[in-house]
């Protein structure tokens, strides 16, 4: 019976063979792994369609060593603010500046600064409204206390033009999408490291925002995670304007999944959440895991045109007459050149985190 990862019955391991290697071996450059059986199911998928390397925004600290032993060293680590802890307030104000250098003394390298839109509410609800902003005084102390552990920053600015359509929909409440920019480029200016701004900078619907983004901010680079979100915008645009923004941006992007392993993935719970009830077996999860890659390298290297086998409940979200939440879009692949598959890969990863291991830490300035 197929599910949400495999609505149109692929067999994920034959797919993987009939597909072959990639011409590099792919670093994914953003994921969520945690669980150390689910971390097996998701070596073998990436072993599979050709990933060697994956940087993984891993909540729970403890968790490192195991994961480095699971993935043999091919796994890079980025800091996150602890989204378990009950005071929020905490965790994502002052709380994050100490996690932050606790990450760095496991030898973690980036640090993410989660800024996206769903961090109004949680503000709203701890007090702070203005809590998630890169321009709260207490962001501001975590990112000064990454900039001067000499990091990387990682950021995830906005979401979805179908999210704004709806659950955004109150300006009044959300701003609107391009308002979000705004701490942003102030932030890039402010902190002159390098930055990874997630899902293609959070607006691959516009490929004229994003070349403007990138003209300006020389330190930016774009990840192209979130498999679901990109299959249906990219799909959408003409392949050609894909094709010519890669080549014109060659070495500022990043391949990226945005895959959330658990454990829980592997357990038939009937009070899963939502993220852990995307998966309910081995097979499952392994399906889960290996439905994104093959997703993302049959749109980047390939013309193929079909049905996403991935469900795509933002669909429904905006179209809710003509479409149900377990329908997909179509997946209309861009087939990079190969001239920038190379660095999209692999090449600009290995640049980034060679950079952010190299780069020294900072004094402080005294004030």
């Amino acid at each position: 019976m197929a599910d949400d990862s495999n609505l149109t019955n692929l067999d994920y391991r034959a797919e993987a063979v009939r597909m072959g290697p990639p011409c590099v071996e792919i670093i994914d450059a953003h994921a969520h792994v945690s669980g150390l059986h689910a971390a097996v199911i998701l070596r073998e998928a990436m072993k599979l369609y050709g990933i060697s390397h994956i940087f993984s925004m891993t909540a729970v600290i403890e968790q490192i060593d195991a994961l480095r032993e699971i993935f043999e060293g091919n796994i890079c680590f980025i800091a996150v603010p602890n989204w378990r802890d009950p005071d929020r307030l905490h965790a994502h104000g002052g709380g994050y500046a100490q996690r932050i250098r606790d990450f760095h003394a496991k030898d973690v390298r980036i640090a993410k600064f989660w800024t996206a839109p769903r961090g109004i509410d949680i503000g709203h609800e701890v007090g702070d409204p203005n809590l998630m902003r890169l321009d709260n005084p207490v962001r501001v102390e975590a990112l000064q206390t990454a900039f001067d552990l000499g990091m990387t920053f990682m950021v995830h600015v906005a979401d979805p033009n179908t999210w704004f359509e709806t659950r955004y929909a109150d300006q009044a409440r959300y701003g609107t999408k391009a308002s979000h920019y705004e701490t942003l480029e102030a932030a890039l200016e402010r902190f002159p490291t390098r930055w990874i701004a997630a899902h293609m900078g959070g607006w691959p619907e516009d490929l004229t925002f994003l070349t403007g983004l990138l003209t300006r901010h020389p330190n930016l680079v774009l990840d192209t995670s979130a498999t679901k979100w990109m299959v249906r915008e990219i799909s959408r645009h003409d392949a050609q304007e894909v094709r010519d923004f890669f080549v014109r941006f060659r070495g500022r992007l990043l391949f990226g999944s945005d895959i959330v392993t658990s454990d829980e993935h592997l357990n038939n719970a009937s009070n899963a959440n939502e993220m852990d009830a995307k998966a309910h077996s081995k097979e499952s999860a392994f399906d889960l895991y290996a439905s994104r890659y093959w997703a993302l390298r049959t749109l980047w290297e390939t013309n193929w045109i079909g049905q996403s086998p991935i469900a795509d409940p933002d669909l429904a979200m905006v179209d809710p007459l003509r479409f149900r939440p377990a329908d997909s879009p179509q997946l209309r692949g861009v087939a990079l050149p190969g001239s920038v598959l190379p660095d999209f890969y692999r090449g600009t990863a290995l640049a980034v985190i060679t950079e952010a291991q190299l780069r020294p830490a900072r004094n402080r300035p005294q004030t």
